[in-house]
């Protein structure tokens, strides 16, 4: 499904002059020292191999599917084409007898978040996990069968991260079994909401319980709580009365989702649709009724924050495929140092993949994307085990799980939007285009920065954690904790000796994952001990604390990631049967714990656990390693498995024929074929009939 093209090139000029780019690809899938499918099976497993066999045909052959265009659309026509997708989706999700993961695998390929995205997640999701079997019948399972089309409408304009401060209200009448939903005012507006503007009919929102349970009938605040609200006839599609909604208009990206907001006039739903799962009202009464364990919820939070990390993995891998690909390809300035011939043995530019200023740019979101697919896998893990053990009320690890994951969240959500930048400005200016594929997908990756908890507030739900754990058990070293809490674990190595010392004296030292594991876990220990006695002994206010509290956060989300990539090169009897993968894996791992220690390397210093000769060990052995992968980037980018349709970039793709693709990127632009009269005097600025647009004036 090609786009037009409104200018051609001249068949003698069509060839790009040098070694071409699939030829340079070539030569670099010929360094390999493993196989690039081995990996590919170990890291995906081969269900999901097939899956992608099975679903990725179907959507390259759908032309509401079709990416070729959407570049050059408004945001009405982007909008428009979202809608079709997400239509045509469900229908292909009937017809094909797909499932759920098959959806959400489809939905990955596809990159395309549209209009029914917070529908098909948060709505359904909060429908699942906090209905009733009752409530599960009546809006659950149409949901599911796409009959209602829901949003999960939480933030407000005055309110995002600060839940408990949300100012839409609900207020229970007993006298006619009725919630009063009602916006105070105008900071009380819904907003951004995905799909409010223009395509849902209900809305999940989160809301202020007010109860007439009090002393002689006084109502009583009982904090947010989740109620389905009508909003639009299914079938007129005109809001319901009472509720006032709109798209809130253009934004960075996301440009096929009507982010949208809502004031609530006193609209009164019925008591079946407050959402009672945990939380109860008596309908008869008005009595609240306590859920049994608060703690319960945060299972579901835990989870989605496991899928945020895992997803950032191939946000990581994804960005390093880009660049690292098209950096291959591109050659600039000739190395006298180490000059390099093309395949006429003629003197040829450097790739610019070899120059050690680029290669420390994208190589390190390379292997943190391995890095966060050996934690998400842990983090699935430890969700299972505590969901189990909370079924036997043994809450013994829902805390360390529960505050890991915020601070995992923050972490790895941060770390892949910056490296999405870092790969795009890596591309230099051709990384600008949209034809890279980075633009774009910054654009729309961000808010994952802020929704689900925004990534610096919420890191002193971990902060907090750790506070009270350093607590307990400098109190009492053997208190209870659950054997899968390492944080217990490098805490009480910290309590046992605070002034140890890294032992390492050779680069081979380097190459302990034991090593790694120990000064990350000092550090992180460090930087508690240090947070907590400015707290509990100098007394500082909490908001005094919270650039140390962010530190203590990354440093232990840190400490997890080593930890677990650690225990993959060390334990994993699937990669180390493998000696050839266990090989480039040990590389990744070096790779990662060295630059991420490098990077942070004041705290490692100011700790007292490094000294000044071992960091330069330790920067020298990136420097090392940098080169060491340099011949395997190409093949470890290709292991990740990545195709085209979802990349959708003329730098990145498989063939390596990039210089023609930009061509027909630009052939395609629509304003091409348009002549503009550029006389200053004259009113005219289009020179004959507009090929796009006829509604705007071609007149000034």
């Amino acid at each position: 499904m090609a786009p037009p093209q409104y200018f051609t090139v001249p068949e003698h000029q069509s060839k790009p002059l040098g070694t071409p780019g699939p030829r340079l690809l070539e030569i670099e899938r010929s360094k390999a020292s493993f196989s690039a499918d081995d990996l590919k099976l170990y890291l995906h497993g081969q269900a999901r191999l097939d899956q992608m066999k099975k679903i990725l045909p179907v959507l390259e052959s759908e032309p509401a599917f079709d990416k070729s265009t959407i570049h050059y659309m408004s945001r009405t026509e982007k909008f428009k084409h979202g809608l079709a997708k997400e239509k045509r989706l469900a229908q292909v999700i009937e017809e094909q007898g797909w499932n759920q993961d098959d959806h959400f695998y489809a939905e990955e390929l596809l990159d395309m978040p549209a209009a029914f995205g917070l529908h098909k997640s948060m709505f359904i999701k909060t429908l699942a996990a906090q209905g009733t079997d009752e409530q599960h019948q009546l809006f659950l399972e149409p949901a599911r069968r796409f009959e209602i089309i829901g949003c999960y409408a939480q933030t407000e304009l005055g309110h995002g991260s600060n839940v408990q401060g949300l100012e839409t209200t609900a207020t229970y009448k007993p006298e006619t079994q009725t919630f009063v939903m009602n916006s105070p005012g105008l900071t009380s507006a819904k907003w951004w909401i995905g799909g409010l503007g223009r395509t849902a009919d209900h809305a999940v929102v989160m809301a202020q319980l007010y109860t007439p349970d009090g002393k002689d009938g006084k109502l009583v605040k009982r904090g947010p709580h989740p109620f389905v609200v009508p909003i639009r006839d299914p079938k007129t599609r005109e809001c319901l009365p009472g509720r006032m909604i709109a798209d809130i208009g253009p934004k960075a990206g996301y440009a096929m989702t009507d982010n949208g907001t809502m004031l609530l006039d006193k609209v009164e739903i019925p008591h079946i649709n407050m959402l009672a799962r945990w939380s109860k009202v008596d309908p008869e009464t008005g009595k609240f009724e306590n859920p049994p364990n608060s703690r319960l919820s945060f299972g579901t939070m835990t989870y989605i924050r496991a899928n945020i990390v895992q997803g950032a993995r191939m946000v990581l891998a994804r960005s390093a495929t880009v660049a690292i690909r098209y950096c291959s390809v591109r050659r600039q300035f000739q190395d006298k140092d180490q000059p390099v011939l093309d395949d006429g043995k003629q003197p040829a530019e450097t790739q610019v993949i070899n120059y050690q200023l680029v290669q420390a740019r994208i190589f390190p979101p390379l292997v943190q994307a391995f890095a966060c697919h050996f934690t998400g896998k842990e983090m699935f893990r430890l969700y299972e085990l505590n969901q189990e053990q909370m079924g036997d009320g043994d809450f013994s690890l829902l805390a360390d799980v529960h505050a890991s994951s915020s601070g995992l969240k923050s972490l790895t959500t941060i770390m892949a939007s910056q490296a999405i930048e870092d790969c795009r400005r890596a591309c230099g200016g051709h990384g600008y285009s949209l034809a890279s594929g980075l633009a774009s997908f910054y654009s729309d990756y961000l808010p994952q920065v802020t929704w689900e908890g925004d990534s610096y507030m919420l890191t002193q739900q971990l902060g907090r954690y750790l506070f009270k754990t350093f607590r307990i058990l400098l109190q009492d070293r053997n208190a209870k904790m659950s054997p899968e809490n390492h944080t217990r674990e490098y805490i009480l190595k910290y309590l046992d000796n605070p002034n140890a010392k890294a032992e390492a004296r050779y680069v081979g030292d380097l190459s302990d994952p034991h090593f790694f594991i120990d000064a990350f876990g000092h550090r992180a220990a460090y930087l508690v001990a240090t947070a907590l006695r400015k707290r509990d002994i100098e007394r500082r206010t909490w908001n005094s604390l919270l650039i140390d509290i962010y530190r203590c956060s990354v440093a232990h989300s840190q400490f997890i990631l080593v930890y677990n990539f650690a225990q993959a090169i060390l334990s994993d009897k699937v990669l180390k049967s493998q000696p050839a993968l266990h090989k480039i894996m040990t590389t990744c791992f070096e790779l990662f714990a060295t630059y991420t220690m490098e990077s942070e390397a004041s705290e490692f210093l100011s700790s007292g656990y490094l000294s000044p000769k071992q960091h330069e060990l330790l920067r020298n052995r990136v420097h090392a390693l940098l080169a060491e992968l340099r011949p395997q980037a190409v093949p470890l980018v290709d292991a990740w498995g990545l195709p085209d349709y979802q990349i959708n970039s003329a730098l990145g793709r498989y063939d390596g024929d990039v210089y023609p693709n930009l061509i027909k990127f630009a052939q395609a632009e629509p304003l091409n074929a348009v002549k503009f009269n550029i006389t200053a005097d004259d009113p005219e600025l289009v020179v004959g009939p507009e090929l796009r647009d006829s509604s705007r004036s071609s007149k000034l």
